[in-house]
């Protein structure tokens, strides 16, 4: 297969309309919390385009620059109301695009992104045209770095609307000339860039031969411009819920959700009668429903012969790295953001990947989450302050006591998603009870049940510990045969 030149600036010369696609792959409709039924689209000048290797200028006072990287498709001939089986056929070349914009002034254009993504020069495209009629145009990948890190990847096999679908759709209503370029969506991670970023995207895959192809990393670096808006207009105005749609999540922007905070199950029944039953016998009612993974393992109380039961909330680090951690680390992070949201009856569970080597909880952090009303504080790393830790009421469990600060071993990264620790899966909702044997993980939906079969089982065990008592042989009594067990269902007032 051959490749096309360069792509230059003859290119951008020849778009006369630049259409793209507001959603488009289920990554970032998931993201966004919402799929479209049918594609929608926003226009955006043929000046907003840029070669790869142009700077990329953010204006003065704008904060959230975003990045989207993209499958462009350049027509190659006149369209109009074609049918999705003869709409490929149209397509003359395949290359990479950055939608980026200034999500800062996305506010005033609604779905229009006119002044966000109209700007001069800041969606670039290329490096390299792909012949569109000799690929597959399903089975495309297009990859996004940041500073070199991979932040977004995904297949156009994916698509939520295929490339024809999209030509189909818009040529009933307009022409599409020889040299238009539809930008047709992003896939998830799409999120900010700062000053000194460079972004880079490709699009590659295989042609129809089989034959390796790559449009070549589209490259271009954000700059910090001199521009100051004059006021006659829009002006750049964020939002804590700009923020976090921008950035792609509210851990990302630094936000506290406004509730992202799973629902408990645990009604005062419930967590009375999960009081009431010993980890022994709720691991047995979780084992004889096919659950073998469900203890928390191998960490120290730090109240031995505590009791709690309540609702799982998450935290996870991810192992440190300098540059993550001045990131991620400083400031409102995750870690402090979990412990703030805490209330009655969580039991934040943190993953710290077993690393003994510094704390991931201390006294200041524990005793917030005792005035908020949690139950208790898992994790499988360390704990700094683990003599003041262990003073307070409530109770915490961890690897062990170590005296270095977080940043020695871990970036916090993420709260209420799913974790590990100490050897068990956790998800934010699931139902936390332990006592001196250890700690158990029961799934939401098996809380009702387990709890009731627990206590039935309980009382029965105690209806057997009284027999033994009285001096009876434990064969044929625990587990009980046919002859005691009629005798213990007469008693308890019950029939088989």
């Amino acid at each position: 297969m051959e490749q096309h030149d360069r792509l230059g600036q003859d290119t951008i010369d020849a778009a006369g309309k630049v259409i793209a696609v507001h959603l488009n792959y289920p990554s970032r409709a998931a993201q966004r919390g919402r799929t479209p039924e049918v594609p929608s689209y926003f226009l955006k000048p043929a000046t907003s385009l840029a070669l790869s290797g142009a700077e990329l200028l953010r204006p003065r006072d704008v904060e959230l620059f975003t990045f989207e990287g993209e499958v462009a498709l350049i027509m190659g001939g006149r369209v109009r109301n074609v049918g999705i089986d003869e709409a490929w056929q149209h397509v003359g070349w395949v290359t990479a695009a950055n939608d980026a914009g200034l999500a800062d002034l996305r506010w005033p254009d609604k779905g229009s992104n006119l002044r966000s993504k109209g700007v001069d020069g800041i969606a670039p495209i290329g490096p390299t045209l792909l012949p569109a009629q000799e690929l597959d145009p399903t089975n495309l990948r297009v990859r996004t770095w940041r500073n070199g890190e991979l932040v977004q990847e995904d297949s156009t096999s994916t698509l939520l609307f295929p490339f024809a679908h999209l030509i189909a759709d818009l040529s009933r209503l307009m022409t599409l000339h020889p040299g238009d370029i539809i930008l047709t969506g992003t896939p998830a991670g799409a999120t900010v860039a700062q000053p000194g970023d460079v972004l880079e995207v490709e699009v590659d895959g295989a042609a129809l031969d089989g034959t390796p192809v790559s449009t070549g990393r589209l490259s271009n670096k954000v700059v910090q411009s001199d521009l100051v808006l004059s006021p006659i207009g829009a002006m750049p105005k964020v939002n804590d819920a700009e923020r976090i749609d921008a950035w792609g999540s509210a851990e990302a922007a630094g936000v506290a959700p406004h509730d992202s905070r799973p629902a408990s199950v645990l009604t005062p029944e419930l967590e009375a009668s999960l009081r009431s039953v010993g980890t022994a016998t709720l691991s047995v009612q979780l084992r004889k429903r096919g659950m073998q993974n469900c203890h928390i393992e191998g960490l120290t109380p730090t109240k031995p012969g505590a009791k709690i039961v309540g609702t799982a909330r998450t935290l996870r680090y991810i192992p440190a790295r300098e540059d993550l951690f001045v990131a991620h680390g400083g400031g409102y992070n995750a870690q402090k953001r979990a412990v703030d949201s805490l209330r009655p009856g969580d039991v934040l569970v943190m993953e710290a990947r077993g690393e003994k080597g510094s704390g991931t909880l201390g006294d200041v952090l524990a005793l917030r989450a005792q005035v908020l009303g949690a139950e208790a504080i898992i994790t499988d790393g360390g704990i700094r302050d683990f003599g003041p830790v262990s003073g307070m009421d409530i109770p915490a469990w961890g690897a062990n006591p170590h005296p270095a600060v977080l940043g020695r071993k871990h970036v916090p990264w993420a709260v209420d998603e799913t974790v590990a620790c100490g050897g068990a899966a956790v998800q934010p909702g699931d139902v936390i009870v332990g006592d001196e044997d250890g700690i158990v993980v029961i799934p939401p939906q098996l809380v009702e049940e387990v709890a009731n079969d627990a206590a039935a089982q309980e009382r029965e065990e105690a209806w057997v510990a009284e027999r033994v008592a009285e001096g009876y042989p434990v064969d044929g009594l625990f587990p009980m045969n046919a002859g005691w067990r009629e005798r213990y269902e007469a008693e308890a007032g019950r029939r088989p």
